[in-house]
């Protein structure tokens, strides 16, 4: 795909940006990120009034200043996210390490050690872009399950970052083939399970509403046996942040004839109780519930292509 003059543009404003932020300490780098979430969150309003909507469906009880608040810090979080990580793609191994610590990595050990691959799930939801690198440097290289940017250029940078400590990318087209030769060989497959989808999709309950989920997940686990095992980047203060790695999801039996909804179900709680402990690191501005007019979220946010959603 030839990018287009917009393109160069948006990739000429991040790469600034990013040199930018090279010398600057973390703290600095997160301030910087809450006040370009907040801009946004200012400036935004389609998607502003998009998020409203889902926290007042997801928190019915709460009071409507509460519900703004949550989304004022939904927004700040997203800025933050976007400056770490471009924070991050100019440091060295050693130096991310130093910026995180790790809870119950442990697992993900044991479950290697069974020798049947880990698929390692979770959602737009903290800083899991900042997980996919330093997992690789405290345990292994993963493979990360994403759909392309719509910019050729920005697509081709996130690339490069994700693969700075070892990981590789797989995209939509052969996925299952190259998920299933990572699990042979015992590697991590990460996936994120808070999208919604059209196709090879299961309705379960997600803050007491249906959602179309991916059954990718739950079908390959059941396949293979591969442990499925929740995790979740949080920050904490000083311009830290710990990696959560939970404990594996139980499946149901293979025989049931409903252990890809159960499974699903039982992965998609997991993240709802994360979402509803933090709920201003979660995406709430992404029509995750389709009973939303998709032509009433327009804003300053990249849309997924058409054949992605």
């Amino acid at each position: 795909m030839t990018p287009k003059l917009s393109h160069r543009i948006e990739y000429g404003g991040v790469m600034a940006v990013r040199a930018f932020l090279r010398p600057l300490p973390m703290t600095a780098v997160l301030a910087l990120g809450t006040v370009l979430g907040r801009l946004f969150h200012a400036l935004d309003g389609p998607h502003r009034r998009l998020a409203l909507n889902n926290l007042e469906a997801a928190f019915p009880t709460r009071s409507a200043a509460e519900r703004a608040a949550i989304a004022r810090d939904m927004f700040s979080h997203f800025g933050r996210l976007l400056m770490a990580l471009l924070k991050f793609s100019t440091l060295t191994p050693a130096r991310m390490l130093e910026r995180v610590e790790f809870e119950g990595e442990e697992r993900v050990a044991a479950a290697h050690a069974l020798n049947r691959g880990v698929l390692l799930f979770t959602g737009h939801f903290g800083f899991w872009e900042l997980n996919a690198l330093v997992h690789a440097l405290r345990l292994q290289p993963m493979s990360v399950l994403a759909r392309p940017l719509d910019n050729p250029l920005l697509h081709d940078l996130l690339e490069r970052v994700r693969g700075l400590t070892g990981n590789s990318v797989i995209y939509r087209k052969g996925a299952l083939r190259r998920v299933l030769r990572a699990l042979s060989a015992n590697q991590a497959v990460a996936i994120l399970i808070d999208q919604h989808i059209q196709t090879d999709a299961v309705l379960v309950e997600f803050f007491n509403r249906p959602a179309a989920t991916t059954t990718a997940l739950a079908a390959i686990a059941l396949r293979t046996g591969a442990p499925a095992i929740p995790v979740f980047a949080l920050p904490l203060p000083g311009g830290r942040f710990r990696m959560v790695y939970e404990h594996a999801v139980e499946p149901p039996r293979a025989d049931d004839p409903e252990a890809i909804r159960q499974f699903t179900q039982r992965c998609t709680d997991v993240l709802e109780m994360y979402v509803r402990r933090y709920p201003g690191l979660w995406l709430w501005m992404h029509r995750r519930w389709r009973d939303v007019d998709p032509a009433a979220v327009r804003g300053m946010f990249p849309a997924a292509r058409a054949e992605e959603e």
